[in-house]
């Protein structure tokens, strides 16, 4: 199914991308015109309309797809009708919509919806062949399942540890000796924030879980995500024991959600925070010189953050493959990642793209991530977060064991996915 790839003629970048799911493998026209073209020059010469594709993106990524839509008409003659939906309801809806013929020909969501849009049969896989090198190696991971690529990426975004460098210039290399740090810090009332909240949040601790050696789900041989729990076992426990021992020394608390932990760190109570590009706009609007780095490992073993992945997917109904493929090779060009970076502040997939990022927040975010693992895509995924953040707050909160409450976590997610 490998198959060899032709050079975009002015972008030097092109994804000759191949539905697998139709049943044939045919290549496809790159995208042309000059990277340094406007779009105004670029439409002087336009093509003639060559037919029209339906794109669904949620409110956050609407204006920039929008955006695209005009570029890639103007270079290919296909109109892009780039259609909102609610963010929450934009997975559900497709997997809905696509038997019936009714859905749209992609969609622009994140990588985490790829196990239910392969389980329900609604996607269909690409094929980048040699240019799979050309993105980061945890985005591709993102958008696979079993061996196949079901999504081109384009966006990548993770948390890391925000230091105020107002309060510390120089970070220690272990957890504990940040929290020793933080505390002699003169005014502040915490030594780091993360956010928690009443249902907990097991996403923001997720660094420090694997720290110890307890990844969510274990992994193949081939870096995808299997249905057993990997943070079973004296690893887990082992950080559900250091849960407790952060809440007793007031580190974590159940009762700082998000807008608490912001806060805190607004007002320079914390040197630190662990969270992600969201927040750091708003820290150096109100002046904050910070600065972003990877998080210390508090059990011994690389902190990895969940990774997030926007990706594009191709539905399996599609009657449009052929132009389908176009803007999905549209979609891998540097011009179009770059487009998509400025657009949404986030580190693009390519790595031709991200390397070229020069904002030095960003930047630490990307290499806060480098150790960071995809959120698992895999369906077994959903039934794990109520329990998860469940089982972090009775430690938090004294209410059980640390030991006794990680194996009821265990039990209760196995007996889960049986179901």
């Amino acid at each position: 199914m490998r198959k060899s790839f032709l050079a975009a003629a002015a972008v030097g970048l092109s994804l000759t991308l191949a539905a697998c799911g139709s049943g044939s493998s045919t290549s496809t026209p790159s995208a042309t015109g000059d990277a340094t073209t406007s779009a105004a020059a670029t439409t002087s010469s336009a093509p003639a309309a060559a037919g029209s594709l339906t794109v669904w993106a949620d409110e956050t990524r609407i204006d920039a797809f929008k955006t695209l839509g005009e570029t890639f008409s103007a270079e290919t003659g296909v109109a892009l009708d780039v259609v909102q939906k609610p963010s929450a309801d934009i997975k559900n809806d497709f997997i809905a919509q696509v038997p019936t013929g009714e859905g749209p020909d992609l969609i622009v969501t994140a990588h985490d919806a790829t196990g239910d849009l392969v389980k329900n049969g609604v996607v269909s896989p690409v094929e980048l062949g040699d240019k799979a090198e050309a993105f980061g190696d945890v985005a591709l991971r993102a958008v696979s399942l079993e061996g196949q690529v079901y999504g081109v990426p384009y966006a990548v975004e993770n948390i890391g540890l925000v230091r105020n460098n107002a309060l510390v210039q120089d970070t220690p290399a272990t957890f504990d000796e940040l929290i020793a740090q933080g505390k002699g810090v003169s005014g502040a009332e915490f030594p780091i924030v993360i956010q928690q909240g009443e249902n907990g949040d097991p996403y923001h601790l997720y660094p420090l879980q694997t720290s110890f050696g307890a990844p969510v789900f274990k992994s193949d041989a081939n870096g995808d995500y299997t249905a057993e729990l990997g943070m079973a076992g004296p690893e887990g426990e082992a950080f559900a024991q250091y849960l407790k021992k952060l809440a007793d020394e007031g580190v974590l608390s159940a009762s700082i959600g998000g807008d608490q932990a912001k806060q805190a760190f607004l007002d320079g109570k914390s040197p630190y925070i662990i969270t992600g590009p969201w927040w750091t706009g708003e820290f150096v609007d109100a002046g904050l010189d910070i600065s972003v780095l990877p998080v210390p490992s508090a059990g011994g073993q690389p902190a990895a953050p969940f990774v997030g992945v926007q990706a594009v997917f191709l539905s399996s109904k599609s009657e449009n493959q052929l132009l389908a493929q176009q803007f999905l090779d549209f979609m891998g060009t540097k011009e179009t990642q770059d487009t998509l970076f400025e657009m949404g502040g986030r580190m693009p997939a390519l790595n031709e793209s991200a390397d070229a990022v020069s904002d030095e927040i960003l930047a630490g975010f990307g290499e806060a991530g480098a150790e960071g693992q995809p959120m698992p895509a895999i369906p077994e995924m959903g039934a794990v977060w109520q329990y998860w953040g469940g089982a972090e707050v009775s430690i938090l909160t004294g209410k059980a064991e640390p030991v006794a409450a990680w194996q009821t976590l265990v039990t209760n997610l196995e007996a889960a996915f049986q179901a």
